[in-house]
């Protein structure tokens, strides 16, 4: 594999484009839990707080499995990672279709397809594309951000609307055999773990390296046991879990706060879809300032607007007003994921990205968790979605705070005691 030149198509971003395709099928049904949401629990008989308890376990299981396929990817390689996600995803959905003891539903829906969909996630993903870009890194990597935007845009009205016209068993059937049908091909075709030694730089940068050259004993020397012990890591991990507990509060119970404020299911679902369509030119904006400015400022402004956005859709009453707040947050809902995973591999260098953002996206996930099971126990115990969507613009504002102290590239503070 030759490296880049000028005017030649660099086979990178082929695997990116794979990539984005992987993400906004893994994210798009992860975060396109809200159409599932009540034709669940009315057809299984479940109460609100016991399906969101599943699906907050789930999520948790889904972080549990990031370190692991982490791990995985950086001994049997991406494509091993892939396909196995791919298996478990296909009979999970089988046997979530079959369940009718809410233990079995446990199983299969909470606990089996969330442990597939991490082996297809992005923390598989970023090891390889980091691999493969070291100049435009930020903007690759931003890419799947767009995958994500584009699964929430395009798969939560469609879901909602398959699950009207045939149901919610057979939608997840159909899914199951549109991922199987896409991921054979892009996985043994696209993906390859080995990249070129000077990735994408262009001849005049290969005589030195695109990013800063880090100080003597920073993080690149460090195993991943040690940087778990660094402040940076865990400024991400914050903000990684005000990520997850948004973004998965909105997937989850974003749909039925809006029909529970008076919005019809479509209306309620194109406001969220909303959020995703408008995200996705966004985040080809915000990559390319991503390989300019400071990454941690751009990071910081992503969350703080992203949580005064949520004060905006509780206070949302008439359509207007939902589409103009859904417009607006999704300029920033995409980007704090690429631009963490640029961050470490910043900070960390490309040999331990895998397996520190597996860790972080654990953070995420257990965000992910709380606001599952808060999202439907809060509107249970008090009739109020204030508690748990409230409380999410707080926490988003907090994380802006802290990753916006976040080191420079290439520097990595001291290491924290014990």
């Amino acid at each position: 594999m030759t490296a880049q030149s000028p005017g030649r198509w660099y086979f990178g971003w082929n695997i990116v484009a794979a990539a984005t395709l992987i993400t906004l099928l893994t994210v798009g049904m992860r975060m396109g839990i809200g159409p599932f949401f009540i034709p669940m629990a009315e057809d299984l008989g479940m109460s609100r707080s016991l399906l969101a308890g599943i699906v907050a376990i789930g999520m948790l299981c889904y972080g549990l499995g990031m370190p692991v396929a982490g791990h995985l990817v950086g001994t049997l390689g991406t494509r091993f990672v892939l396909l196995l996600g791919t298996v478990i995803v296909v009979v999970s959905i089988l046997w979530t279709v079959t369940a009718r003891h809410p233990f079995s539903f446990f199983l299969a829906y909470g606990v089996l397809m969330s442990l597939g969909f991490s082996f297809t996630s992005p923390v598989a993903l970023t090891p390889v594309i980091s691999r493969w870009f070291t100049r435009r890194r930020g903007t690759a990597l931003f890419f799947l951000s767009t995958g994500s935007m584009a699964g929430i845009a395009l798969l939560t009205p469609a879901l909602t609307w398959f699950i009207q016209q045939v149901g919610w068993q057979n939608t997840l059937l159909g899914f199951s055999a549109l991922f199987l049908m896409l991921m054979l091909p892009v996985t043994f075709l696209v993906i390859r773990d080995q990249a070129p030694a000077s990735t994408d730089l262009l001849p005049v940068d290969r005589t030195r390296d695109a990013t800063p050259s880090p100080p003597a004993g920073d993080g690149y020397e460090l195993t991943w046991r040690e940087a778990v012990r660094t402040r940076p890591f865990w400024q991400v991990a914050i903000g990684l879990f005000a990520c997850g507990y948004s973004m998965n509060l909105l997937g989850t119970h974003g749909v039925p706060m809006l029909v529970d404020h008076g919005f019809d299911p479509l209306t309620a679902s194109y406001g969220i879809g909303l959020i995703g369509l408008v995200a996705i030119p966004s985040t080809l904006i915000l990559g390319q300032l991503s390989d300019i400015l400071q990454r941690k400022n751009l990071l910081a402004m992503i969350y703080l607007i992203r949580g005064l956005g949520f004060f905006g859709l509780l206070l949302a009453a008439v359509t207007w007003e939902l589409y103009l707040v859904a417009a607006i947050g999704g300029i920033v809902w995409a980007g704090s994921i690429a631009l963490s995973s640029a961050i470490l591999a910043d900070v960390y260098g490309i040999r331990i990205v895998g397996i520190l953002y597996g860790w972080t996206y654990l953070g995420h996930q257990i965000g992910a968790m709380i606001s599952s099971w808060l999202g439907g126990w809060g509107y249970e115990a008090f009739g109020t979605h204030w508690i748990a969507f409230g409380g999410s613009g707080l926490i988003l504002i907090l994380a802006a705070a802290v990753c916006f102290r976040l080191p420079l590239r290439g520097y990595v503070q001291p290491r924290l005691a014990g």
